[in-house]
């Protein structure tokens, strides 16, 4: 329910056989359904449901002519910014993950003094606002009740499952597990960029705790 595979829209697939190959390696995984989600980020990527709706399109008749036995959608993952704030204020409707469930992201690199206005706005129009890879805000490691206030409004948590293999680093290792830990996820995904990450994935092993969230049926991917 996260990753980046339609072609030449983001930083993910470069092209239509670099899609087609990642797809493939996924089915290969065993994955059956594909929810991607390109960057909506307006100072890199100007995408529009238009522009997604398009490439999934081609991606879909390209996966059919392949033969490789896969459902792919599409919805987005919006970075917090004024584009979003100007999407919401037109009220023009976000690409969902399933139903009213929006994937969001922001900075990595410093907090952003306005992301709980936006958040609560989506909420206030009737949209579930999912975090993308919450344990990789690493600066947010010394202020984990930001975390909690987050949680407590009702944001779903999504964790990416190459955080927890020392892919992004280990101060996001220990965020992910401290957010493991503490029950703070809801979702997993895998954030899929490039061939790098798919052999990261071929390599994956489930920790415990994740596993216990998956059979005790508290992460929301089966329902997707």
């Amino acid at each position: 329910m996260h990753s980046h595979l339609l072609p030449g829209i983001d930083d993910g697939a470069e092209d239509m056989e670099n899609s087609l190959e990642l797809i493939k390696g996924m089915r290969e995984l065993g994955y059956k359904k594909l929810i991607t989600t390109p960057h909506v980020m307006w100072d890199m990527y100007k995408n529009s449901p238009e522009i997604i709706r398009e490439k999934l399109a081609l991606v879909q008749g390209a996966v059919k002519n392949a033969g490789i036995d896969v459902e792919i959608k599409a919805a987005a993952e919006y970075f917090l910014d004024e584009h979003v704030e100007e999407l919401l204020r037109n009220k023009e409707p976000l690409l969902t993950i399933k139903d009213n469930m929006v994937l969001t992201e922001f900075s990595m690199a410093f907090p952003s003094m306005n992301i709980k206005d936006i958040l609560f706005e989506m909420q206030m129009q009737g949209y579930q606002t999912i975090i993308a890879h919450p344990e990789r805000y690493v600066y947010l490691e010394r202020n984990k009740d930001f975390y909690t206030e987050l949680k407590d409004t009702g944001c779903y948590f999504q964790l990416n499952l190459l955080s927890l293999s020392g892919h992004y680093g280990r101060s996001v290792v220990d965020l992910a597990h401290y957010l493991l830990k503490n029950g703070f996820y809801n979702i997993v995904g895998t954030d899929l960029h490039h061939l790098g990450h798919l052999e990261g994935l071929q390599r994956f092993e489930m920790p415990p705790q994740l596993r216990k969230l998956l059979d005790e049926g508290q992460l929301l991917n089966p329902e997707l």
